[in-house]
């Protein structure tokens, strides 16, 4: 079987759109959570703060005609693809295109272009109503552009499995490679969602923080003041290949991808299970395929959204599988900065995973004030914390029941 390395990385995010500045406030523990501002009045929905993308312009970046005909959610994930495949330092004349395969998906797609055209259609008329509206608007449309701007002409997927799209497009992707059935593969997620209608069925379902006073304090895993989520935008994408065909071309390498596990919690279709089982289930079977024990983790990125439930079902399920040493292995929660980017949080998280094992540094979980007795592991609070890092596990856990979990480890020319 092929091992699978990573070789490039691109992200557009709320603490920033390339992939050395995300880093540098992530380790810093800056928060990216502000008043909402992008949309013209909040004042009626419960939440009215997010992680919002800044200073990016899709009509500058791709042209007015082109951009206009990309969702939002795809303009950020083609965006994260270049990056990725130029830091990949990718060479399209020489790459077998057959070979090259695109795994990126949305948890909502576009829905910002599905409100705009409900709108045309209820104030102008059906004859008003974009042809575009539905390529725009499909969730799949985010792995098509990448495939047709990169000419890949391999395998092409976008899996919906809500907030943990971006570890299934990840694993599968591996699973591809390692199978020798791609040589290389884009695969992330990408979100944009933050809208009108996000913010009133969440705060209805008494999902998001309300802590509107303090946006930067709002979202706090594992910390008994938390109140919800804080919903964010973004797209993560990373550059898999295999490790021959990266070798060949003498690639940089960032790390390698070894394990991946996926589950049900066949419980609910929003809530989590209470005692974390689908949780347990992929982190075991991920830590199984890559021929490791709980022992050898060095650190976890949680999924951890500061929900209530969600934290201390994720604590459990660590707790279960990692026996004492959960009490030993540090965690780090990057959703207490970027807030919940939903389909795009596993790939940013991904990333960040990449960068903490190559540099031996955990992002801190921010806002850790006051400690929640079911939350009592190392969740390296609020500041960042320098360690001895080989391998991580990224957990991301997502509305009916979905888990995925992928393991990384350090590369060091082995």
């Amino acid at each position: 079987m092929e091992r699978v390395v990573i070789t490039g990385t691109g992200i557009i995010s709320p603490l920033g759109n390339e992939t050395a500045v995300f880093w540098e406030r992530l380790k810093k523990g800056e928060s990216g959570i502000t008043e909402i501002d992008s949309l013209d009045d909040v004042s009626r929905f419960k939440s009215r703060i997010a992680g919002l993308v800044r200073d990016f312009d899709g009509d500058a970046r791709f042209g007015r005609k082109e951009a206009r005909r990309m969702d939002r959610f795809v303009q950020f994930a083609l965006a994260a693809a270049e990056q990725a495949w130029n830091e990949a330092g990718l060479n399209a004349a020489s790459i077998d295109h057959e070979r090259l395969g695109v795994y990126v998906g949305s948890g909502i797609g576009g829905l910002n272009t599905l409100l705009e055209q409900d709108g045309v259609l209820r104030d102008r008329g059906a004859d008003r109503v974009s042809p575009t509206l539905v390529p725009m608007m499909i969730a799949n449309m985010a792995s098509a552009m990448i495939s047709i701007r990169f000419g890949a002409h391999g395998p092409s997927m976008s899996p919906v499995t809500a907030c943990s799209i971006g570890n299934t497009a990840i694993g599968e992707a591996f699973r591809l490679i390692r199978s020798g059935g791609a040589d290389v593969v884009f695969a992330g997620g990408a979100e944009a969602a933050v809208t009108e209608i996000s913010l009133a069925s969440f705060g209805n379902a008494t999902s998001l923080s309300n802590r509107n006073d303090d946006p930067t304090g709002a979202s706090r895993p594992f910390d008994s003041g938390r109140d919800g989520f804080v919903i964010a935008e973004g797209a993560g994408i990373v550059v898999l290949e295999s490790l021959s065909h990266a070798l060949a071309r003498g690639a940089t390498i960032y790390g390698e991808v070894i394990g991946y596990g996926a589950s049900s919690d066949a419980y609910h279709i929003v809530a989590t299970h209470p005692e974390g089982l689908g949780a347990y289930l992929a982190m075991k079977s991920a830590l199984r395929d890559a021929g490791l024990t709980p022992s050898d983790v060095d650190v976890i990125s949680a999924h951890a959204t500061s929900t209530h439930l969600g934290d201390i079902s994720e604590t459990k399920a660590i707790k279960r599988l990692f026996g004492e040493d959960a009490y030993r292995v540090p965690i780090t929660a990057n959703k207490s900065m970027t807030g919940h980017m939903l389909g795009a949080a596993g790939g940013a998280e991904a990333i960040a995973l990449v960068n903490s094992l190559r540099e031996g540094i955990i992002p801190p979980t921010i806002n850790q004030e006051e400690g929640d007795p079911e939350c009592d592991l190392d969740y390296v609070p609020n500041i960042a914390r320098e360690a001895d890092l080989r391998v991580g596990m990224s957990n991301s856990f997502g509305f009916g029941g979905h888990n995925a979990v992928i393991v990384l480890r350090r590369f060091d020319g082995e």
